[in-house]
């Protein structure tokens, strides 16, 4: 078992220092997980791409504002596209919002700066449907607080960040309003259900029209302005020159009408972010086959230019993590057999670990590992699928007859040698049946490996949760549930291969 343990903890080793470790010729390009930072990110990586001799890669929906910033900080991503309102407010916790001198005089502590305005501003809002509106006779914030009986759906970065629901209902004497929280993507269909009746808004949705909404004045002036700016790491313009010179070419571009055309596309037309982005960089008008069929457009979805990266990225997630699971799992299964003081101890440890939630625990590992990226979700994924290996092995050594064990003793067999030639021979079956469970779970969980841009299937699910797209939606659900059939008939035919006859499940 020592010889076990070795091997377990060399398999952690690698593959965390295998996933840790960056490309040097790839310049990686952040976003966060709402429609605009999707197609801005696009545009910041489509422009920057093949400059420099390196390659641009985008690591979209990192997340919330912390999340995005803690991935710049740490190297993770060399760029990623942000407003001022939020850097100085949230990030630095200023009181106001300065020039961008004195913001860069605050930033350089990281080793960040920030520049190249991208031409537009967009600022918080907070919106009702129209005919509620006029109903009830509401065009400014100060007036909702004479009808308590609303109903707020906003979203959770809102409802946490320091210029978000806090500071604007001690602003406007909305304290006593009950908040609850919704995912943005989603809010807009909460309204159209007559399930809420006021959402937060950004001032460039392309839905505010579809959905006929009034925006309230912000009377007091609460929220600040919002201008959209690329934040990045200090060193990114001596490192990529060339690339620097061709982000320098997007000050300006962006008016508020542009940008509220682009989302439009993506949000109402149902084009895709890369397609929007690079159409606006080549300075060209989208093209759109409005005439495809349902059918049509969800193959299309499906195998999109990512599908074959992105199934890399999340059978390698699967399978690495596999690995160093069954590696550390079997000898703490073994462990727990061997000893009754261990088992508790063991057993509960892993079952502990099941119960925490995927996003807490990727949000723990972020913050000790200091990264985003790969490695995060690698060791999350580890840990999630211990418990049915550990208790199956257990179980599986537990259940081989103490005959069969005294025979081999008196035959001569040593204790190793006995565990090696007939006890994991028997318990094989119950073994590999938890690795299999260990396996179906890990497709699943591992699209969460998109929160903290490590790619995978999740990725899509992510952008489609964020813009409430079905489609996308499919696209990442449907090739997960395949790869999770595939790998159960692996396994089944595994089975069928490698263990004796009289120990295969019926």
């Amino acid at each position: 078992m020592k010889r076990l343990a070795r091997v377990a903890a060399l398999s952690l080793l690698l593959a965390m220092t295998a996933a840790s470790c960056a490309e040097p010729s790839v310049l990686h390009v952040g976003s966060k997980r709402f429609t605009e930072s999707y197609i801005l990110g696009e545009i910041v990586t489509r422009t920057v791409d093949g400059a420099d001799g390196v390659r641009a890669e985008h690591r979209p929906g990192l997340g919330n504002t912390a999340v995005v910033f803690a991935a710049l900080r740490s190297g993770a991503i060399a760029v990623y596209p942000d407003y001022t309102g939020t850097i100085a407010l949230e990030l630095l916790r200023l009181d106001r919002v300065p020039a961008i001198e004195a913001l860069n005089a605050r930033l350089a502590q990281f080793g960040i700066a920030a520049g190249i305005p991208l031409g537009f501003s967009n600022t918080y809002a907070l919106a009702i449907p129209e005919e509620r509106a006029a109903t009830l006779g509401i065009t400014k914030l100060t007036q909702l607080r004479n009808h308590p009986q609303l109903r707020y759906a906003l979203s959770q970065e809102f409802l946490e960040r320091a210029d978000g629901w806090r500071g604007l209902a001690a602003a406007y004497g909305l304290q006593a309003q009950r908040a609850t929280g919704l995912d943005h993507g989603l809010a807009y269909e909460a309204l159209a259900r007559g399930q809420a009746d006021v959402i937060d808004v950004y001032t460039t949705d392309p839905k505010l029209g579809v959905y006929r909404l009034r925006v309230l004045e912000d009377d007091r002036r609460y929220f600040p302005a919002y201008d959209a700016v690329l934040l990045y790491r200090s060193d990114l313009p001596q490192r990529y020159p060339a690339a620097w010179a061709r982000l320098a070419g997007l000050q300006g571009m962006l008016t508020p009408e542009r940008m509220r055309s682009l989302n439009a596309q993506v949000e109402v037309d149902g084009a895709t972010f890369r397609a929007v982005a690079q159409a606006f960089v080549e300075g060209r008008a989208l093209e759109t086959d409005a005439s495809a069929s349902r059918w049509k457009r969800a193959i299309a979805a499906i195998f999109a230019p990512d599908f074959w990266r992105l199934t890399r990225e999340h059978i390698a997630l699967v399978l690495i993590s596999l690995a160093c699971s069954t590696a550390i799992g079997l000898p703490l299964g073994w462990l727990a057999h061997r000893a009754t003081w261990a088992r508790y101890w063991v057993i509960g440890a892993v079952g502990i670990l099941q119960t925490v939630p995927a996003l807490a625990l990727l949000a723990m590992l972020i913050v000790a590992m200091n990264r985003i990226g790969t490695a995060p979700a690698l060791v999350a994924l580890v840990l999630y699928a211990l418990l049915p290996i550990v208790r199956n092995t257990q179980t599986g050594l537990d259940g081989v007859p103490d005959g069969v064990r005294q025979a081999a003793t008196a035959l001569g067999f040593r204790r190793g040698a006995r565990l090696q030639l007939i006890e994991l021979p028997l318990a094989a079956p119950a073994i590999l049946a938890g690795i299999r469970t260990a396996a179906v779970i890990n497709v699943g969980t591992a699209t969460i490996a998109a929160f903290v841009g490590a790619g995978g299937y999740g990725e899509r699910i992510v952008a489609g949760l964020a813009v409430n797209d079905s489609m996308l939606l499919l696209a990442g659900a449907a090739p997960a549930a395949v790869l999770a059939i595939l790998l159960e008939a692996a396994f089944h035919i595994a089975e069928r291969h490698c263990l004796p006859a009289a120990t295969r499940r019926p």
